[in-house]
């Protein structure tokens, strides 16, 4: 038996947890463990290593889920909400708006209209109101006082300071960079929570990426993903807020983050929050695949800082349910990843609503060509800062270990590599594919192991829910698609089989 979980074991009491299928479990197979097995198949359970502490029951949230390809409920036939904010992570590929059933789901390609969310080629075909940019009010973007001690630094010391950190910088008139939190000259309040934070120093991207940020100039900065990038452009943009004149009735945000997923956009609001709350700026989160009442409510209330999907946000702009007319700090988080996902079109649509002296800042983890070329288009006279390579290369910090086998043989290889380093930590399996993801999570569950899965067919609650037990070592293996590749920072992952399963 698994000392793991021996609930999972027992088939009577899996019937009334699964909820990644709908159809019935297959007979046993009475292979040995060294056999090979296909997906879908069940074997008895026997995997497992050192004990460790037993999981609660498996209890789903109200409502139920959605399940396989087609983003529908169990057995009722209703559509999820489902959106296109994330690209060809969330069904991109002619997979949308299937009907329910235990028979399966057959897609189209346009999707619904469930809870008033566009598909891609409605996004695409929406017509943005012409702005015009005359007469524009002048705004203050400068707020750089530069530390008495930064100043002292001497050029020797800025060079081995850089040099240490793998820093490179580009522009006109670059500042020095800081090398404590109270150099940067943030509020009082921004250094008591980064104090109770915890946070040592500065992240190399950030001891740069500060001063040219509050120096008002647009920035480009390449780090890779957990860097504190977020950090780098939050904190600028709360002094910059606070700098305005307050928002009158029917005003849009000041600030405005993109965001490609919507788990990165949760994420970035949850930051927004650990600092805006201890001053007057107020955010919020738009993203596809939840109710839009509330985000409506939240937009029509008057918030200074949003942070949006594309495709909800357009929708949002051509309800009119906002504008972004007063926005002067515009962030492109993750811009390699957003075109990558083909939100070109959209980016373009939403910029173009922005007025041309706002401060843009770009940030991204690779430098592709098709991210120069947007910030050359987007972007006045940057800084440039960029921290390792800018070109993609593997993590120093990570192991990486590749194998080459079978697709017969990758389950059992992925189970002796469980067995291998199951000791109580978090566990994160990337699938190339939702059906794939689907399956192998059904496998391993009927196997014993505590499995979850997130993937773009699945509803925005049931994604959140899954997050939060595996952020919380309820569940601690979850198998995903890429949508989960980004934005999940501080939780460790072991990645068994990458992207190609």
């Amino acid at each position: 038996m698994n000392p793991y979980e021996n609930r999972y074991s027992d088939s009577a009491s899996f019937h009334g947890r699964r909820s990644d299928f709908v159809r019935s479990i297959p007979p046993p197979s009475f292979g040995g463990r060294g056999d090979a097995v296909p997906y879908g198949a069940f074997r008895p359970n026997g995997f497992g290593s050192a004990p460790l502490a037993p999981i609660p029951s498996f209890v789903p949230p109200p409502g139920g889920f959605s399940v396989g390809r087609g983003s529908a409920r169990v057995g009722n036939g209703h559509m999820s909400d489902r959106k296109y904010d994330i690209g060809r992570s969330g069904g991109g590929r002619g997979r949308g708006g299937g009907r329910g059933g235990a028979q399966g789901f057959r897609g189209s390609r346009r999707g619904g209209r469930h809870d008033g969310g566009s598909s891609r080629d409605d996004l695409n075909n929406i017509t943005l109101p012409k702005q015009s940019f005359r007469n524009l009010v002048p705004f203050e973007k400068n707020f750089y006082v530069e530390c008495p001690a930064v100043r002292a630094m001497t050029e020797q010391e800025v060079t081995h300071y850089r040099a240490c950190r793998e820093i490179t910088v580009q522009g006109h008139d670059v500042p020095k960079p800081v090398r404590m939190f109270h150099e940067a000259n943030f509020p009082d309040y921004c250094l008591e929570v980064i104090a109770n934070l915890g946070f040592a120093e500065p992240t190399p991207i950030q001891a740069q990426g500060w001063p040219m940020a509050m120096k008002g100039r647009d920035l480009i900065g390449i780090a890779e993903t957990g860097s504190g990038k977020t950090l780098a452009y939050l904190l600028p943009a709360l002094v910059h807020v606070n700098a305005q004149p307050r928002l009158s009735h029917g005003d849009g945000p000041i600030v405005l983050v993109l965001a490609p997923t919507r788990e990165l956009a949760i994420q970035i609001q949850e930051e927004a929050l650990k600092f805006g709350s201890r001053t007057n700026c107020r955010s919020t989160c738009i993203y596809g695949g939840a109710p839009k009442g509330p985000q409506i409510r939240e937009l029509r209330r008057g918030v200074e800082i949003v942070i949006a999907t594309p495709g909800r946000l357009i929708d949002m702009l051509e309800a009119q349910h906002t504008n972004l007319q007063r926005v002067t700090y515009l962030v492109l988080d993750e811009a390699d990843r957003m075109l990558d996902m083909g939100f070109e079109p959209q980016i373009r649509k939403i910029v173009g609503q922005i007025r041309p002296d706002r401060q843009t800042l770009l940030w991204s983890a690779t430098w592709p060509r098709e991210v120069e070329t947007l910030s050359r288009q987007f972007l006045r006279n940057p800084y440039k800062v960029i921290v390792g390579s800018p070109n993609l290369k593997a993590n120093q910090s990570i192991n990486q270990v590749v194998e080459v086998v079978t697709d017969m043989e990758k389950y059992n290889r992925l189970i002796r590599l469980l067995k291998e380093v199951m000791d109580g930590s978090r566990v994160l399996i990337f699938m190339e594919t939702k059906k794939g993801c689907d399956q192998v999570t059904r496998q391993m569950r009927m196997d014993g192991w505590p499995a979850l899965s997130i993937h773009g067919d699945k509803n925005q609650a049931e994604r959140d829910w899954v997050l939060a037990e595996f952020k919380s070592g309820r569940s601690p293996i979850m198998t995903a698609t890429d949508v989960a590749a980004r934005g999940l920072g501080r939780i460790i992952v072991f990645r068994s089989l990458g992207f190609f399963i």
